[in-house]
């Protein structure tokens, strides 16, 4: 798959200089009050907060109600191509998908300002986890795993480890921790690689090939821990994996449905009862019911937009937000977390949106 499969808006040569902080933009008329639009804060009924990543400039800041309907409430500008964001407490971590790529700490505690960025020295980042005080993120172009450490102020301190995939066209896609492992799923190989991270540095400890040209783009974990679920890019399947002390092991396959779908995020329900799975192709989502092992595919309801990239539960998992980036929306639906149903009650227009961090 090439880069303009992904969509790459603003893909450019060189990343914008930094800023000492982060440029506020607030909607005309609007303020903003710190305690409701700005940091982590505790989960209320009244809904929360969103960080909207996009290709362009700046992470958008929205508020949802217990409804789910979605409030705008500002922008970090000043941050290029924030394609994936991650929250961590006060602080926020994007990555800056262009090439050369890089990620920028972001301090949200007060009036929102950037901390610091520092080059990954990969092209495209597209994901990022953070793991124990290290920051790693995966880059699509270059098909390598990046890791920074992370400073007490929350800043970012200098490269300390560059992991590159073997394979003729790798792209990594996905880190994530998994107890005492990193895995970092990777399009172009057709492979999830296990490493474990000491002192700054990763070790690889083991690799699960799927099946030729399905493509994994993304993994979510069933509660148990013992089984994963891929979504898988290139063939518009699901791999379930059976998954032990770092070791994933194929056990079976499943269409998203019919026709090319290029799936784009799978989520699932805090119980494990559910998994969901945003489909590009026909723009939907599909809902698999799980029985750890195996999966029932119940249903694919419109995504209510085009290109549905992302998706996200909100704290209660009563809410699924579906970021449509090709129609310039974002969904919100109702999830009747008994029958795993999903309902539309909202869209809310925003440009290009592609990470929904709740």
């Amino acid at each position: 798959m090439n880069l303009s499969r992904r969509g790459f808006l603003g893909f450019t040569a060189a990343l914008v200089p930094i800023h000492q902080a982060a440029t506020w933009e607030a909607p005309d008329g609007e303020g903003l009050a710190h305690g409701e639009a700005i940091g982590r804060r505790s989960r209320r009924e009244a809904g929360g907060t969103l960080y909207l990543g996009t290709y362009g400039d700046g992470v958008g800041i929205a508020t949802y109600d217990a409804e789910g309907k979605i409030t705008r409430t500002g922008t970090i500008a000043g941050i290029p191509n924030p394609s994936f964001v991650i929250r961590d407490g006060n602080f926020l971590y994007a990555v800056n998908e262009q090439d050369p790529g890089a990620v920028t700490a972001i301090d949200i505690s007060g009036t929102p300002r950037v901390l610091n960025r520092q080059p990954n020295h990969g092209s495209g980042p597209c994901h990022l986890a953070k793991v124990g005080d290290y920051l790693l993120s995966a880059n699509y172009g270059s098909g390598d795993v990046a890791v920074h450490p992370i400073a007490a102020d929350g800043s970012l301190e200098q490269q300390t480890d560059l992991v590159r995939h073997d394979g003729p066209e790798p792209h990594a896609h996905q880190v994530v921790r998994v107890g005492d492992y990193v895995l970092a799923v990777d399009l172009g190989t057709d492979t999830i690689y296990t490493y474990t991270l000491a002192a700054g540095r990763l070790t690889l400890q083991h690799q699960t090939k799927v099946r030729t040209g399905a493509g994994p783009r993304h993994l979510v974990f069933h509660p148990s821990g013992k089984y994963a679920y891929v979504a898988d890019e290139l063939d518009s399947t699901v791999t379930i994996c059976g998954y032990d002390n770092g070791v994933l092991t194929v056990l079976d396959t499943v269409p998203t449905g019919a026709g090319e779908n290029y799936p784009g995020e799978v989520v699932i329900s805090a119980d494990g009862r559910f998994v969901y799975v945003t489909n590009r192709g026909d723009n939907s989502v599909s809902i698999f019911r799980t029985n750890e092992a195996g999966l029932e595919l119940l249903g694919s309801p419109s995504c209510g937009g085009d290109w549905p990239r992302h998706a996200a539960f909100d704290p209660t998992g009563g809410l699924l937000f579906v970021a449509n980036q090709k129609s310039n929306n974002i969904t919100t639906f109702s999830v009747d977390q008994t029958a795993g149903t999903l309902t539309q009650t909202g869209d809310f227009s925003t440009p290009t949106p592609v990470c929904v961090n709740v």
